[in-house]
């Protein structure tokens, strides 16, 4: 999130959420793709009666998720069956639950003629008016509009957001807790009409303007464009929300700020080659680009026929344009965000907003969600697959984006997962989500995915999506990295980013570069396969091979049975990515009904030979098994036909020897395990086998050896 991206090296990892999983690829198995009328997904009689009954049970048991991990903070699902609530996903728009029509729809849209009335953007009169009778009949509305009431109250006790420059990334953090903030307190006074929230969120933004926030000739700071980016859509967001009750002195004290500190630099961003602050505008493989069209495009619209200086026209007629031919491509052909799973929040946030914006002020979005893309977020039962940088504090980036893109698309699994998420409640959900919802995410939900874009190609394959108990640089070095959830717990994990403002951290263009020096970005610091303790090379061009049963989970409960015959695998040639072997490849394959999993690599190399895997469980090793104990449960593991010498070792997370000028992080709790061999030619099996309850060692399986050349659905029966 600092420098100008320059290219991603097509690395590969994968997921192994074996519940079992850590990728929710087609988070919820599916496309974003062209527009559909939004209706029922059958037009018969029969799905019109299951869909009604699935709403009423919907009312009837109430939020699906009972709980949320306190470790991990996910959704806990019940063990139990319900076939009317646990149906299809549907909309249903005769149900008095949908969204009414807008009466505004003009002829011609243009970006510059708005609605008259407000607000308008995101959440335009009708619908606040058709809210309260809608929360009390739903029950996430109505648990999310009691955790926004919350938020403002615990917000209102704290201080207006200091201004604190953090280095590279500047102000922000500021920028989008400001955004968080104001989005809360505006909700609150439109809900209630009590003076008390509009003061308050009076107060940070007068706050956000003042002589004692930043210097005064660069306040949001430019260098950073992401940050004035933010504070302009929280700035316009506020002078929309809250117009019919700031002052005509409070809204012209707004307007000479948005314009000053945010729009005009936007516009010369555009217009003035000499400004240094602008690459973003051809920033196709990252966030920056969405997230600042985004801001500047929704401050725009709030001032929009107030703005006497005619920057807010001039500029939508930039930032539209220069959205469509960059933010909509941010993600891969196969629906991978280009960065790292983190990224994917910060961007898809800054589209939805400003397509949704667009689409309530002017009538259209003028292209952006005509395009056919898919989104994708990677998440397993405990969290996500976290390979590369996770990027700064999220504040106002969620992944409620989902909600409006379901509508939009009429792909309603896609809210029907987020709406258990922890990051559901916010005021963006109370306007994108569609009440008429009914049915389970999971039903027919397919638990294996595969990303094969050259880019960044990845799998996540799962046992169940609910029984868990049953120049910016974001890459690493780490072809081959996996992720391995168990019985709702991690056992093989990431661990994301390093120190953002360490000397040289996004320097990763050349081999050489400094940001492979650092142990959380470098090979060694990867599950992966490490080659004479060097790096990978940067620009491997990793081959994959992978297939499915295809089994899908049923919806009518969540406790799902696995087929005998249900598994999933995936390999790859990793040879590109070393330069001391001939050859490297890796596979992993689910086995026994999903229950266990190997991974298999086949390595000759010329250097020494390090299999590597970071967990923050207790370890116990005894020559060839591992006993890992983490959160009370217990996970084996063992090296199947060990080559001579290979037993299981541990070691600190840390690099084995220091580099000069680097200092890394301190990675506490967290212990590498590890197989260390001398050059030479191997075939590494390890199986793990997670200690789920009600299994006995002889239900266990031991696979036979098989080249990853001749792994097929049926090799392993």
């Amino acid at each position: 999130m600092v420098a100008k991206k320059q290219g991603v090296s097509p690395w590969i990892k994968f997921g192994l959420p074996v519940f079992v999983l850590v990728a929710v690829g087609a988070i919820v198995g599916g496309v974003l793709g062209s527009k559909a009328s939004k209706n029922n997904s059958s037009g018969s009689a029969s799905a019109e009666a299951a869909a009604s009954s699935a709403a009423s049970a919907k009312l009837e048991i109430g939020r699906f998720a009972t709980a949320t991990n306190s470790e991990f903070m996910v959704p806990v699902y019940p063990s139990t069956t319900n076939s009317a609530a646990f149906s299809a996903p549907t909309f249903q728009a005769s149900s008095d639950l949908a969204w009414p029509q807008d009466s505004f729809k003009p002829k011609d849209p243009s970006p510059t003629n708005v609605r008259t009335d407000r607000p308008r953007l995101i959440a335009p009169q009708y619908k606040w008016d058709h809210l309260p009778q809608i929360i009390p009949k739903d029950p996430y509305l109505r648990g999310w509009n009691d955790t926004i009431f919350g938020n403002c109250t615990l917000y209102a006790k704290l201080d207006p957001v200091k201004y604190y420059m953090d280095g590279g990334s500047g102000i922000l953090d500021n920028a989008r807790e400001v955004k968080m903030r104001v989005k809360a307190f505006a909700y609150c006074y439109r809900m209630t009409n009590s003076t008390q929230w509009s003061d308050l969120a009076w107060r940070e933004l007068n706050n956000a303007m003042s002589a004692n926030f930043g210097p005064d000739d660069d306040k949001w700071n430019s260098k950073h464009f992401l940050d004035v980016a933010e504070f302009s859509a929280a700035f316009g967001i506020a002078y929309d929300w809250l117009y019919n009750v700031f002052t005509n002195d409070q809204k012209t004290q707004m307007r000479a700020a948005l314009l000053k500190y945010g729009l005009n630099l936007g516009l010369k961003a555009f217009t003035d080659a000499t400004v240094t602050y602008a690459w973003w505008k051809t920033n196709i493989q990252g966030n920056w680009n969405c997230v600042c069209n985004g801001g500047l495009t929704l401050g725009a619209l709030a001032i929009l026929g107030d703005d006497d200086s005619g920057t807010a026209q001039q500029l939508l007629g930039y930032t539209i344009d220069n959205a469509k031919a960059n933010c909509v491509d941010a993600v891969s052909s196969d629906g991978t965000w280009a960065e790292t799973p983190n990224y994917w929040y910060f961007g898809t946030t800054g589209h939805a907003e400003m397509s949704s914006a667009l689409i309530t002020a002017t009538g259209s979005d003028y292209g952006p969600f005509d395009r056919k893309r898919q989104f994708q977020e990677d998440r397993g039962p405990t969290s996500l697959f976290d390979y590369g940088d996770h990027g700064p504090n999220k504040f106002s980036a969620t992944a409620n984006c989902m909600f409006l893109y379901s509508s939009y698309y009429n792909i309603p699994r896609y809210a029907l997962f987020q709406r258990d998420q922890r990051d559901a409640a916010e005021p963006w959900s109370m306007f994108w989500y569609d009440a008429s919802i009914s049915g389970a995410f999971w039903d027919e939900a397919p638990l294996d995915a595969f990303f094969d874009d050259a880019l960044d190609q990845w799998v996540s394959m799962r046992s169940s999506w609910t029984d868990f108990d049953g120049h910016q640089n974001h890459q690493d070095l780490d072809v081959g990295d996996f992720v391995l959830d168990a019985m709702g717990t991690r056992w093989a994990g990431e661990y994301g980013s390093g120190d953002y403002l360490a000397t040289g951290y996004f320097d990763g263009d050349a081999q050489t570069g400094p940001r492979w020096n650092f142990f959380r970005t470098r090979t060694e610091g990867q599950s992966t396969i490490l080659i004479n303790g060097g790096n990978q090379n940067i620009n491997a061009a990793p081959t994959v091979k992978h297939d499915s049963s295809g089994t899908k989970q049923s919806g009518d409960t969540t406790v799902y049975t696995v087929p005998d015959d249900s598994t999933a695998f995936w390999t790859t040639d990793m040879t590109s990515a070393y330069n001391d072997a001939t050859s490297v490849k890796r596979g992993v394959r689910l086995l026994n009904k999903r229950r266990q999993v190997l991974i298999q690599d086949e390595i000759n190399a010329s250097g020494t030979v390090e299999w590597r895997m970071h967990t923050n469980a207790t370890i116990t090793t005894s020559g060839t098994t591992a006993t890992l104990q983490r959160d009370g449960k217990t996970l084996n593991m063992s090296i199947l036909n060990a080559p001579s010498g290979a037993q299981f070792s541990t070691s600190e997370a840390k690099r084995e020897t220091a580099a000069d000028g680097v200092t890394d992080q301190a990675n506490p709790g967290i212990t590498v395990l590890k197989i260390s061999l001398p050059a030479g030619q191997y075939t590494l099996q390890v199986l793990f086998n997670p200690q789920w309850e009600g299994m006995s060692a002889s239900d266990f399986k031991t696979p036979g050896s098989v080249a990853l050349d001749n792994w097929s659905l049926t090799s392993h029966n």
